[in-house]
């Protein structure tokens, strides 16, 4: 083992509490440890930080990471500061004087991990601070804000392209959780780091169990969701619009379940309370807009649920992410429906940009369909889309309640034909339900106001349920076979549709369940490496830990997971250490926490002998 390899090794151990890498750690930090660079596509919860932060522990001088995440600066160096590694920030939140003593800090040799918001490294004066002390390495966190290809595009990332050509001697790491090859080979070209050595992790994450439900009443299914599953227990739930967050946030309370909202609407101030007391209680639900989550770090989220459909695969793979960062069996669970499909090309339609901005955000969208329509395994589906391969799962719903796929052409003809007609023969464009109500026969004034029920195909589609003719419109949608037109969202024919009318193509189409199956929960079919399982004996135990890390977290004013997580705490409460060289052996245990609350841990549990 080299000595890079031995000293990283160490700094793991003693700092972190850990006794081994996972996966590519290993030879990540070995190479920007002893001076390399490396861009790495890691999946959340795979320990990106780790691959920055050792070796910047490990080199002479102050790592210096860049990141987006003003509002998480703080949690994030409060962490580091309890493992007992010195670390700062700088960010507009920050007054002088508190600017000045980090300022002063960086300088004198005093910090290990300074952080930066990209936007600092375009002020002379920041630029000016680095050149007078010796950097160790630039980490470069969610890397993927630098591609226009990605999803989450800030412009100031563009600049960070410049860190080489100023400190040419320094190694960079460039870190995503979610990229493309289109995306990945942006960033490399972006920042420079054509010569890096590039790492691509598996994107599995084995302990989420991905599900997208038929919506119905997607309110009522999500409450469902967390009462059977996931009741007291932490989860994200996104929405679309403003609105909505604030319509589903009001309405979990008032069905009992603990949960605020979060968006771009809502005061700066409220937004700071709301996602504090996210990341440091136990058991909130948090509903948001897409503006919340990135970098979020907290390990127990046990839920992630879409109420609206993502406008990408990329976005729902990272919002997925931020479910189960700890490793245990958590559930990404989405409801979709027709009007999804329709506001979203609406949305696509109507969008700022030229024709090759819009024909990205279809691709985009026609990916994220083809993830909901298929009937083989969702996290094979994925894999694919980042270019990797993988085996059916067993652990989502595809896989737990194989869906039927059934001959759909003559529906769709039907279908087509309907539209064609309301076209051609009377000038008219209806969306989803006219066109239904038109093939089921029903007598509606709207259907007596336009004379539709003199159309030859009226109440030619009586075989199929409004349900599963909905199910039939979408899947068209998702194909291309039906485009969706005008503010009001009517339904027009294309290019691919005369290969269903009249030249003779099949369609296949996935059978839309008229009652959706209970599926085993996360907890239960996850094939994933299983949490610590506790005894009778053991659960009230870790209980009471939690009880203490909760009391030890608000002294500090920390979120709890900073003090120890969850999986620590179960080895803890399943062993039973009896003193300090014993509980220094549980994984998560380095010698800061070790000393700082090695005793209040075994005080705790001589309480409950």
């Amino acid at each position: 083992m080299s000595a890079t390899r031995e000293a990283a090794v160490e700094v793991l151990r003693r700092v972190f509490g850990y006794d081994s890498f996972r996966g590519e750690q290993a030879e990540i930090i070995t190479t920007v440890a002893a001076g390399g660079d490396a861009l790495v596509l890691m999946p959340t919860g795979g320990g990106k930080s780790l691959c920055y932060q050792i070796p910047a522990l490990v080199r002479p001088g102050v790592g210096v990471v860049i990141s987006p995440l003003i509002a998480l600066m703080q949690d994030q160096v409060d962490a580091l500061r309890n493992l007992g590694v010195r670390a700062g920030f700088l960010n507009s939140t920050q007054d002088l004087q508190t600017r000045r003593d980090v300022e002063r800090a960086f300088l004198t040799g005093e910090l290990d991990l300074l952080y930066l918001a990209p936007e600092r490294l375009r002020l002379e004066s920041t630029v000016q601070l680095l050149d007078r002390a010796k950097i160790a390495l630039f980490a470069i966190d969610e890397a993927h804000c630098v591609s226009q290809w990605g999803h989450d595009f800030r412009p100031d990332y563009l600049a960070l392209s410049e860190l080489h050509e100023r400190w040419p001697e320094v190694p960079r790491i460039a870190l995503t959780a979610t990229a493309t090859d289109a995306t990945h080979k942006e960033i490399a070209e972006r920042l420079n780091l054509g010569d890096a050595k590039h790492f691509v992790a598996s994107f599995d994450r084995p302990n989420i169990q991905y599900r997208i439900a038929p919506k119905a009443s997607a309110n009522k299914q999500l409450l469902d969701l967390i009462r059977t599953e996931h009741a007291k227990e932490a989860g994200i739930v996104y929405c679309l619009s403003r609105a909505s967050v604030e319509k589903t946030a009001q309405f979990l309370v008032d069905n009992g379940v603990d949960a605020v909202p979060y968006h771009a609407g809502l005061d700066s101030r409220t937004r700071a309370a709301n996602q504090s007391r996210f990341l440091r209680e136990d058991g909130l639900v948090v509903v948001a807009t897409i503006a919340f989550g990135m970098g979020i770090d907290k390990p127990d989220v046990r839920f992630v649920a879409h109420l609206d459909l993502p406008k990408s695969v990329e976005g729902y793979y990272q919002e997925t992410g931020r479910a189960g960062r700890d490793g245990l069996p958590s559930t990404a669970w989405l409801a979709y429906g027709l009007a999804d499909v329709v506001q979203q090309r609406k949305m696509i339609d109507n969008s700022d940009g030229d024709d090759a901005h819009r024909r990205k955000q279809t691709r985009h969208l026609d990916a994220m369909l083809a993830l909901c329509e298929t009937v083989e395994c969702r996290r094979v589906q994925l894999l694919n889309y980042f270019g990797q391969s993988g085996e059916p799962c067993g652990n989502c719903d595809t896989c737990l309640t194989p869906p039927e796929s059934w001959d759909g052409t003559v529906a769709a003809q039907k279908m087509l034909s309907t539209v064609y007609r309301l076209d051609r023969e009377r000038n008219q464009r209806f969306g989803a339900g006219q066109v239904i109500d038109i093939l089921l026969g029903k007598q509606t004034d709207k259907v007596a106001q336009h004379r539709h029920d003199q159309l030859s195909v009226f109440g030619k589609g009586a075989e199929l349920t409004e349900q599963s003719w909905r199910g039939v419109v979408r899947q068209l949608l998702a194909q291309g076979l039906l485009s969706v037109e005008g503010d009001y969202g009517t339904f027009a024919l294309t290019e691919r549709s005369a290969e269903v009318l009249f030249q003779g193509r099949k369609v296949n189409l996935r059978r839309e369940p008229e009652k959706p199956a209970r599926l085993p929960s996360a907890r239960t079919s996850s094939p994933a490496k299983p949490a610590v399982e506790l005894s009778a004996e053991a659960t009230p135990i870790f209980e009471a830990l939690r009880e203490w890390r909760r009391n030890a977290a608000r002294e500090q004013g920390v979120p709890a997971y900073v003090v120890f997580q969850d999986a620590t705490l179960r080895q803890i409460a399943a062993v039973r250490p009896g003193n300090l060289q014993q509980l220094a052996g549980i994984s998560g245990v380095g010698e800061n926490k070790l000393a700082r609350y090695g005793q209040q841990v075994l005080d705790t549990l001589a309480e409950l002998v």
